[in-house]
């Protein structure tokens, strides 16, 4: 009896920790991701970028003193990561791009204006067709860039 109890809570504990190991593993290699693409665009001071959230499998950092924004798409199709000096961009703005009559969001931008040429640089958040979770998604990318856009804007109007 003994013996057999023992065996079940080793199978047990063999059980829990796989996926534990295998969670924190990635999380560490994310970590890693995020660390060297911030040393990438500020390799004396990566720890400058203070506030950095991550949600479906995009990332978004902000150094709200030096006005430097990242946003990493670690999308399986399209791995990316913009770098954008928010110090020379005058306004931000959150583009939807709608499909049908039930209005479903199938592409979320963020459009920046330049202050010195009015240019507008449109930077990708959120593309119907890369969602494997479809409108759940679009629907938590559009609230994740919601709060990202009013940051932005603040860091811009600073």
């Amino acid at each position: 009896m003994e013996t057999s109890v023992t065996i079940i809570g080793i199978v047990i504990a063999v059980i829990v920790a796989i996926p534990i190991y295998f969670s924190a593993r990635s999380s560490a290699a994310n970590k890693s991701k995020i660390l060297n693409i911030k040393k990438k665009f500020n390799p004396t001071y990566p720890e400058d970028f203070d506030l950095t959230e991550s949600q479906s499998n995009k990332t978004l950092t902000i150094d709200q003193k030096n006005r430097k924004f990242i946003l990493m798409n670690f999308n399986p199709n399209q791995q990316e990561s913009i770098y954008l000096d928010l110090k020379s961009v005058s306004s931000c703005k959150l583009v939807l791009t709608t499909e049908g009559p039930s209005d479903t969001i199938v592409k979320i931008d963020f459009e920046f204006l330049e202050k010195e040429t009015s240019k507008k640089v449109t930077i990708p958040f959120y593309d119907f067709d890369d969602d494997r979770i479809k409108q759940i998604s679009a629907y938590q990318d559009h609230q994740f860039a919601k709060k990202w856009h009013k940051i932005i804007q603040d860091s811009i109007s600073r």
